[in-house]
């Protein structure tokens, strides 16, 4: 039987590849943002058919399926009609005729690379181990927690940005008003609580360095630190926000002086 792990590696790269080409066809990297979820929706469903029949569980696809979906509509969503996101065009205009292969290989096949490594928990996981189901329950609660603050999350930033007289303003009301991020909180969430389940799933403990992977990125690369640099930049009452608000994990809000 082939190697889950094998397989998924497969399906990742021709995901990743028919994007890549479908960026070029319409100038716009932008795109492959939309099928981020989308990914790992067809990775936890690859692993589920590829288990044993007596022993598949389809609460980890579906959990998984939840929040993919969710993810790549409303990004879909919020990026139709818009042009090329500003970290694609930087990249486009410094490189220019090479940008073909440099976003073939700092875009698409780094994406795929991370999807990949931050799924390991699902790929390894099979039936749900008997006894006790305390980590399931821990692990689909602490899910439930990262789906609401990313879906809550975005949907409160989606209607700030909706009002015209809005732009530039800070969103500091809602969720936002205890974390300057809670749609990424949600996916820091989301995604330890799926890796508590998969242990219960005989996922291996290894497997935990896809949930710090996704955390790291999340804390310290493509998620909070990236999009702070440019809204300390674009939005003068940022600094202010910045002061009285926790950047990630919720908390309630310092008194300004």
């Amino acid at each position: 039987m082939t190697n889950p792990l094998l397989m998924n590696a497969g399906v990742v790269t021709v995901l990743m590849l028919t994007i890549w080409i479908g960026s070029i066809l319409c100038r716009n990297a932008s795109i492959v943002d939309a099928f981020w979820g989308f990914g790992f929706v067809l990775v936890a469903w690859t692993t589920f058919w590829m288990t044993d029949s007596q022993q598949r569980s389809v609460l980890l696809p579906v959990l998984t399926t939840i929040w993919g979906l969710r993810l790549s509509l409303f990004l879909a969503w919020r990026n139709w009609g818009l042009p090329e996101d500003f970290r694609y065009r930087s990249m486009r205009d410094k490189h220019g005729s090479r940008f073909w292969l440099v976003s073939l290989l700092t875009v698409f096949v780094l994406q795929g690379l991370v999807m990949w490594i931050v799924s390991l928990p699902l790929q390894t996981s099979e039936a749900m181990k008997a006894g006790s189901t305390t980590l399931v329950v821990i692990g689909v609660l602490l899910w439930l927690i990262g789906i609401l603050f990313e879906g809550v999350g975005d949907w409160q930033l989606a209607r700030f940005r909706s009002v015209a007289s809005n732009k530039g303003a800070v969103l500091n009301r809602g969720l936002w008003r205890y974390t300057r991020h809670p749609n990424y909180f949600g996916d820091f969430c989301v995604w330890w609580g799926l890796f508590i389940v998969c242990l219960q799933h005989g996922a291996p403990v290894w497997t935990v360095v896809g949930p710090i992977v996704m955390s790291i990125l999340l804390m310290k690369f493509s998620g909070v630190a990236l999009l702070e640099k440019s809204l300390k930049k674009a939005k003068p009452d940022y600094a202010e926000y910045v002061a009285a608000t926790n950047a990630f994990f919720p908390w309630l809000p310092r008194k300004r002086k």
